[in-house]
């Protein structure tokens, strides 16, 4: 896999590399590059990077010891000045004078003042600050946010960029599935993304409200956990605190409609397989909202982009799904279609649209 760095009139803190890594590639580049290279890695937050870098940490046996460059001043790198006979000498922070190899992460590293950069920059291309060497073996990772992100960041000065290795960090939702069984998330969370991994993270907003990442459905999982949710009646208004105060609105919505239907866990499987129909009650219009959004994003998952590469039992899927758009429709016309043509920016293989088009040309006319 190649990284391309950005032309040096684009440098700065927003880069977007072409290609993308996810955390078990990073992991892997990790033990490959970082002995060798100073490796930064960008990234939204919360999807991760400080939990990547502290179990590369512990892959490799060593300590790993964290810096937040948002909150360093040029001295807490460089140290300060000793006068020893009738010169001086920079004595280096104790954080960072170590006798045994380590791996020191810079967190937030474009979150420096150009002063602090500057201070960084011994450190991070020799890996030395004055006359002190870090130990044979250490390895230098710094980790950042984009401009995009609305974080705080500054300016990387081109010479501090060309020192490192980027990659850009995306979030996956089968690796962190299987971090969330290890850790044992709260149940609710892990089913929920399990069914709508296109929720596990949202891009930042604009505005000052809380929006859906890894780190925020853990955060999620942790309030349903200290209440006993599944074990207790946890109050509708507690629900939708934690779940309204932890992820995006729209996302913290699905979630409590999909907790309201947990008496009916596999309820779209029960639909495909024709075991029950689409809720049509009034007071289960949230739940069947839900539904739809699943079975949008499992068409979105699931459909080939290219109609040959059907087999026997998609094929059987894809009539069945064309049936359910159909049910749906009668049903609700505007969440029928939501599934065929919805404003996130995904669509459908072209050639399920063209069938949508010739069996169902009145949702299609609707939708115009």
């Amino acid at each position: 896999m190649i990284f391309v760095l950005p032309r040096s009139g684009d440098m700065g803190v927003n880069m977007n590399l072409k290609f993308t890594v996810t955390g078990e590639e990073l992991s892997d580049i990790l033990l490959n590059i970082a002995p060798v290279r100073p490796v930064f890695i960008w990234g939204a937050p919360g999807i991760g990077k400080s939990a990547l870098i502290q179990k590369f940490a512990d892959d490799v046996g060593m300590e790993c010891v964290s810096l937040l460059g948002s909150q360093l001043a040029p001295e807490d790198i460089i140290g300060i000045p000793q006068i020893k006979g009738e010169v001086s000498q920079f004595i280096p922070p104790k954080m960072i004078a170590r006798k045994e190899p380590y791996v020191l992460f810079l967190d937030e590293l474009n979150a420096c003042s150009q002063e602090v950069q500057k201070a960084f920059y011994s450190l991070i291309y020799e890996r030395r600050i004055g006359e002190y060497y870090l130990p044979e073996g250490s390895v230098v990772v710094g980790a950042g946010n984009r401009s995009q992100d609305s974080a705080i960041v500054k300016t990387m000065s081109s010479a501090l960029i060309n020192r490192m290795f980027h990659v850009q960090l995306i979030t996956d939702p089968n690796q962190w599935l299987n971090w969330a069984y290890i850790n044992e998330l709260h149940p609710w969370v892990i089913d929920y993304i399990t069914q709508r991994p296109d929720h596990l993270f949202s891009e930042p907003p604009k505005t000052e409200e809380p929006y859906s990442t890894p780190r925020s459905w853990h955060a999620l999982s942790d309030g349903l956990k200290s209440y006993n949710a599944g074990v207790k009646n946890v109050p509708e208004k507690i629900l939708r605190v934690l779940a309204f105060g932890s992820v995006s609105s729209a996302h913290a919505g699905s979630f409590l409609a999909f907790v309201k239907q947990l008496a009916h866990k596999d309820l779209l499987g029960e639909i495909i397989r024709g075991e029950a129909k689409f809720p049509a009650a009034p007071e289960q219009r949230d739940v069947l909202y839900f539904v739809a959004q699943s079975f949008r994003a499992k068409l979105l998952m699931e459909l080939p982009k290219d109609k040959q590469s059907l087999g026997t039992n998609m094929q059987g899927f894809v009539h069945r799904a064309k049936a359910m758009i159909k049910e749906l429709s009668h049903l609700n016309l505007e969440l029928a279609q939501m599934v065929v043509s919805s404003d996130d920016g995904k669509i459908l293989p072209d050639w399920f649209m063209v069938e949508i088009v010739r069996d169902l040309p009145r949702l299609v006319k609707n939708e115009k």
